[in-house]
């Protein structure tokens, strides 16, 4: 299927691993542009190294993927990142969120303000002063995309982690309220909610599930689909790909008329309708 975004220059943040470089590797199988983003400058250009092979027509004087390192937390990391972009490869028309941390854990009485602060500086204000950084250009050229990556959580809170769950509920509305701003200049917001994905974050959690419970990683797997996420049907952790293409979708000129959703992939995860 053509998403009709050849020649469309995309910024992904989180794209050094998990969703954001699945989502990257596919945009640029479609013909885009893209520029990959995360904190760490090493993994960044390592990423970016492993993406050069999925790019199309990529010439040494004309690349197709590029790589910047951001701090989202930090607003003069935010300006640079913009500078930076706009001058080494130009305005973005394709802005995807994949950033973000599990953050502070634990019971909402054992979880201190710091916790609380931290989680939603990355998890919720990165995206704030993301998205402020690039949104003009986007509304000005008349044509953009905005994929904020949120969560299950956002509307199926659990309790040892709530942190992550309001910040992933406050993305739900952020991606909404500029849903509603920007669709008269072409620009549409959607969100991603994913569920329980193979990524180096969740390895983290069961990693250390495993070593609380002393039992093997995919021990700890099973148990945390029989005790944690009940309502996976699919009975399994979901895979990268398969939210990326989900993220693709919503990039595109397919998408042209899916304006301030949230795309659940989560194998059923969320009880509710």
């Amino acid at each position: 299927m053509d998403l009709g975004i050849n020649k469309r220059i995309a910024l992904i943040t989180g794209g050094d691993s998990g969703i954001g470089f699945e989502s990257a590797k596919m945009l640029l199988e479609e013909g885009a542009t893209v520029i990959v983003s995360d904190m760490d400058r090493d993994s960044i250009e390592a990423a970016r190294e492993k993406l050069q092979r999925f790019a199309k027509e990529e010439t040494a004087s004309q690349p197709n993927v590029f790589a910047v390192a951001a701090d989202l937390t930090d607003g003069a990391s935010v300006k640079a990142l913009h500078d930076t972009v706009l001058k080494k490869v130009g305005q973005p028309q394709i802005l995807v969120n994949c950033a973000g941390i599990t953050g502070a854990t634990g019971f909402f009485h054992e979880i201190d303000e710091e916790g609380w602060r931290n989680t939603l500086d990355v998890d919720f204000f990165g995206v704030v002063r993301l998205v402020k950084a690039f949104v003009e250009g986007m509304r000005d050229s008349g044509w953009g995309r905005i994929i904020l990556t949120a969560s299950e959580d956002a509307v199926q809170p659990y309790v040892d982690e709530l942190p992550y769950c309001a910040a992933k509920a406050a993305i739900l509305s952020l991606t909404k309220g500029l849903s509603k701003t920007y669709a008269k200049h072409g620009v549409l917001v959607n969100a991603v909610s994913p569920a329980y994905i193979q990524t180096p974050m969740t390895d983290a959690m069961m990693e250390k599930r495993a070593k609380k419970n002393g039992t093997s990683f995919d021990e700890a797997v099973q148990s945390f689909l029989k005790e944690e996420r009940p309502f996976i049907e699919l009975q399994r952790r979901g895979r990268v790909e398969e939210v990326a293409a989900a993220i693709a979708f919503l990039c595109s000129e397919r998408a042209s008329f899916v304006n301030g959703s949230n795309y659940r992939v989560d194998g059923g995860s969320v009880a509710t309708i």
